[in-house]
């Protein structure tokens, strides 16, 4: 078993190293955002690109905006896409918010993981990659960060 990555840590009361995000992928977004208001009575918000919403359960679960660090989860529904080339993501894409998003970046090959995506980011959101874990897994790590050009 290798030993854990070097990797600042801002620590939980900050809102650093817990899952901030997730996002359901859908190939027909219209069915899918009827089907999770129906059965969940979730709201959805058009943000961001074409076929992009923020999901809001109305009960406080779920932040209906951008993550800001207070330890909320944002979730969204989006149309499915390709992270690894030629395997349509399924299943709930997971977010967790870091301190440092390079870290990260260095410390998942280190550790038998690998990029998918390399480091981009989302202008008024923050730094962004997405990694496989070991069993193949997607997980994204986001440095929230509402300056972010």
């Amino acid at each position: 078993m290798g030993r854990p990555a070097q990797v600042e840590r801002a620590g939980p009361d900050r809102g650093q190293d817990q899952l901030a995000h997730f996002a359901i992928n859908a190939d027909d977004v219209p069915a899918t955002r009827r089907f999770y208001e129906q059965v969940f009575g979730w709201r959805f918000t058009a943000w961001g690109p074409p076929g992009f919403y923020h999901i809001s359960p109305g009960d406080g679960g779920v932040a209906d905006g951008p993550a800001t660090g207070d330890g909320s989860i944002v979730g969204a529904l989006q149309k499915r896409r390709d992270l690894i080339p030629g395997r349509p993501t399924t299943g709930f894409e997971c977010t967790i918010a870091v301190a440092d998003v390079d870290a990260i970046a260095r410390a998942v090959p280190a550790h038998g993981g690998r990029i998918l995506m390399e480091r981009s980011t989302i202008p008024g959101v923050g730094d962004l990659i997405f990694f496989a874990d070991p069993s193949g897994n997607v997980v994204g790590a986001m440095r929230y960060d509402p300056a972010a050009e």
